[in-house]
């Protein structure tokens, strides 16, 4: 038996029992209630999963509803989520989502946190982050992998393809951030992570993705150049404020090789904690008085960016890793905050290219074995692939499953699909005993407008075209995905992205291989003729390979056609 009504201890159901009338239904289910099972999500109380305030559900209340919907959900209807809120359901036909969802999204003028803020406070939305509010958040392996790749990237481009004798440096130890020190030392590289909320430093190691953690930045600091010196893997994380850290790097002159943030600084109101305070303190500002706890953390958010600057122009390999920082302290006088690259722009557009991104899957069956069979899948069928064999080689030594078993990696236009399919198949003839969930961040090679991450810098200047999002989640829509999203916001903050995601159960059908195929090559092959059409010579040859299963009848700049 399962009770779902319970707000604590939260835990999907796992196996091949149907609780709903169908495998669309059970898969959005047990993905939502995995969001906020407390191994997975960082607040389940409050329903917040990640990144600041990324929730799943806007209350207590209207999560009972959406799970009373789904239970009962036919399998020729389909359940409207509105920010968090379940508010319709409608005769629509087999074929067809079963739930689609739309968080955070406010009118162009008018999209502003302080806007956002006050709408949230009125109960009339909820931020969803990407795949809080989406449901298929798997814990921090959800951004391990592309952080392996772009420090793989980042290796290769600047030192001998490893980090081995490096030093990397950041702050962060969120549901974003938590994946930097393991995926540093999956790269031969010592981490050296900063957090002022103890809580989450102790989250990781419990997860294995910590090795230690320090309450002093100079014991800290000797024992990750040691480590260095030794060519020891080695992630350390420090109790402290990112400035503290930086400072103490400044003054003492000691340079990191690779350095980046993964703060919450999209979020500055609830992500960010202002200097000078602790974890209690910041509750108590923020509470009492929002302007002020912003005008603070904006103030620290400048003297981080200062700090990084100083710390690159000595040498550090400096990278913005996506959390909108570099915008928060433009906003605060700190001009020179965009000498600091995008990791996207610097390290993997060229994945983008190729329709490579942070492709995901779980199993319902709850059985860790049945993920090692899947990675073994995976090998078999692109095994070749020097970076996705070392990938999955070292996931299955150092990955510690959050919730239901999950895995990640970053495959391709033509991968993708062909994978699903085959692990339908087994779904199909027992080898797996339950179906397995397939979805995606919305950190996607099409899915995505985000002129300060995803999107920077393109070449054709398209960085803040978000039509190619929401033709994202209508080609996903028409597809067959058992479930598709559209946000604001996620990644970089308010105003600044909007995005889409997806997601198809594998539950052995042929209506379920047909989606799979559908969905898995349309949902990137959009990305990369979205690519193509900015002018990347590598998408257009990625495009021609797969000319018989998807047409670009004109893609490029139109300037030279009369209007």
């Amino acid at each position: 038996m399962v009770d779902f009504s319970l707000h604590r201890g939260i835990e999907a159901p796992t196996g091949p029992e149907l609780h709903c009338k169908g495998w669309g239904q059970e898969a959005a289910l047990r993905m939502l209630m995995n969001n906020l099972d407390a191994r997975v999500g960082e607040n389940p109380a409050e329903r917040i999963v990640y990144g600041g305030r990324g929730r799943a559900a806007r209350s207590w209340p209207a999560y009972d509803k959406i799970i009373d919907s789904l239970l009962t959900l036919e399998n020729d209807q389909t359940l409207l989520i509105q920010s968090g809120k379940p508010v319709g359901i409608f005769q629509t036909q087999p074929g067809s989502p079963r739930v689609l969802i739309a968080n955070s999204n406010l009118v162009g003028k008018w999209a502003t946190l302080e806007e956002f803020d006050r709408l949230e406070k009125k109960g009339l939305t909820m931020f969803g982050q990407m795949t809080a509010g989406s449901w298929i958040y798997i814990g921090s392996q959800g951004v391990i992998q592309g952080t392996f790749e772009t420090l793989a990237a980042l290796a290769a481009k600047h030192f001998d393809g490893t980090l081995r004798h490096r030093l990397y440096v950041s702050a962060g130890l969120g549901g974003m951030g938590g994946a930097q020190p393991l995926s540093a030392k999956m790269l031969e590289g010592v981490a050296l992570i900063a957090d002022v909320d103890s809580r989450r430093i102790q989250k990781r190691r419990d997860s294995g993705y910590l090795d230690m953690a320090q309450e002093s930045i100079a014991e800290a600091v000797r024992i990750a150049l040691e480590a260095k010196h030794d060519g020891r893997s080695l992630s350390i994380g420090v109790h402290c404020h990112a400035n503290d850290l930086l400072e103490y790097l400044v003054t003492n002159r000691i340079i990191p090789d690779v350095l980046s943030d993964q703060t919450a600084a999209h979020d500055p109101l609830v992500g960010y904690i202002p200097d000078g305070l602790d974890i209690e303190e910041a509750d108590a500002l923020r509470r009492a008085d929002p302007s002020e706890y912003l005008k603070r953390a904006r103030q620290s958010i400048a003297r981080h960016v200062r700090n990084l600057l100083a710390l690159q122009q000595a040498g550090a390999q400096t990278f913005d890793y996506g959390n909108n920082i570099r915008r928060e302290a433009f906003d605060q006088g700190v001009h020179e905050a965009f000498e600091i690259p995008g990791y996207v722009p610097a390290y993997i557009r060229d994945l983008f290219n190729q329709g490579k991104g942070p492709f995901r899957w779980a199993v319902l069956s709850g059985k860790p074995e049945e993920i090692y069979k899947l990675d073994e899948l995976a090998l078999e069928m692109f095994g070749d692939n020097p970076l996705l064999r070392r990938w999955f080689t070292l996931a299955r030594q150092y990955i510690h499953f959050q919730g239901l078993p999950a895995r990640i990696a970053y495959m391709g236009l033509g991968e993708r699909d062909a994978f699903a399919v085959k692990v339908n198949e087994w779904v199909h003839t027992g080898m797996l005993s339950a179906p397995v969930v397939f979805g995606r961040d919305h950190h996607d090679t099409g899915s995505v407008a985000s002129p300060y991450r995803e999107t920077e810098r393109m070449l054709d200047g398209s960085d803040a075209i978000a039509d190619w999002p929401i033709l994202n989640a209508l080609l996903n829509v028409a597809s067959g995905a058992h479930w598709v999203s559209f946000h604001h916001g996620g990644g970089t903050g308010i105003g600044y992205s909007l995005h889409a995601g997806t997601v198809v159960v594998a539950d052995g059908s042929d209506d379920s291989a047909g989606r799979l195929s559908r969905v898995f090559f349309n949902d990137p092959g959009i990305g990369v003729i979205r690519h193509a059409d900015a002018g990347y010579s590598l998408a257009e040859t990625t495009m021609k390979t797969h000319s018989d299963r998807m047409k670009a009848p004109f893609v490029g700049p139109d300037s030279n056609i009369p209007l």
